[in-house]
């Protein structure tokens, strides 16, 4: 048997368990011990990652999801730091009546992903003096993550992770959305109204600011949408949301 041969009989047994697979191993009760260890590294490495979606499920839950999610999701990626990545949509499919559950999973790993996301200066204000706002377009820092979210699974998280009481699942309006991006070092995150989600997927898309007032014009009105486009504008440069106006 070669060593390729070897290393992926192992990791067919380590994945199934199945008889067949520990007897072309050589069998043996010595080697339920690697079993264990993977399925215990993989859990604790779920639970690393989902830290506040377990307090909110409670350890047995948290460890039966996680133990379905092995067993239906192997590892596929060389690092453990890729593992869990749908993890949400997972445990959304579990509590289909709970949608906070899914929610508050899908922050904990957003907030991860923010965390080692690319680095950008945030634009200071004074940088607004020369920009031409006819054609302008915001470019926010590339580590904001915008996250439909239906429930206040953000107080709930916030609550968790502070030590707090968490509040009961509620209904969040419709169109919130979550955004979530990184000050310095720190992950942080925000409710957005439609309309600033709107004006950021438009930014994105690569829409200049006058257009964007004129896309508020219509529902907001002309007077109202250009103090709405100055007003979100200024908190993101206070917020350090903006990596350049160009």
């Amino acid at each position: 048997m070669s060593l390729l041969t070897l290393q992926r009989d192992f990791r067919d047994w380590l994945v199934t368990g199945d008889d067949s697979a520990a007897a072309a191993l050589g069998g043996g009760p010595g080697t339920l011990v690697y079993q264990n260890n993977y399925r215990t590294a993989l859990v604790s490495s779920l639970a690393e990652t989902f830290q506040r979606h377990a307090l909110w499920l409670g350890e047995e839950a948290f460890e039966s999801a996680a133990a379905r999610y092995i067993d239906a999701r192997p590892p596929s990626s060389w690092t453990l730091d890729a593992y869990g990545e749908d993890f949400t949509d997972f445990v959304a499919t579990l509590w289909p009546d709970d949608p906070e559950v899914g929610e508050s999973a899908l922050i904990d790993w957003t907030v991860g992903q923010v965390f080692v996301g690319p680095d950008a200066e945030a634009l200071l204000p004074e940088a607004l003096a020369v920009a031409d706002w006819e054609t302008a377009v915001i470019r926010a820092v590339p580590s904001l993550l915008v996250l439909p979210i239906t429930t206040n699974a953000d107080a709930i998280w916030q609550a968790l992770a502070t030590g707090e009481a968490p509040p009961p699942a509620e209904t969040a309006e419709h169109g919130t959305a979550l955004l979530v991006w990184r000050q310095g070092l720190e992950p942080v995150f925000r409710r957005a109204e439609a309309h600033e989600r709107d004006v950021l997927a438009w930014s994105a898309a690569g829409q200049g600011f006058a257009a964007i007032c004129e896309r508020l014009a219509e529902t907001l009105g002309e007077e109202a949408a250009v103090t709405a486009a100055g007003t979100l504008l200024g908190r993101w440069l206070s917020e350090g949301m903006v990596a350049a106006v160009d």
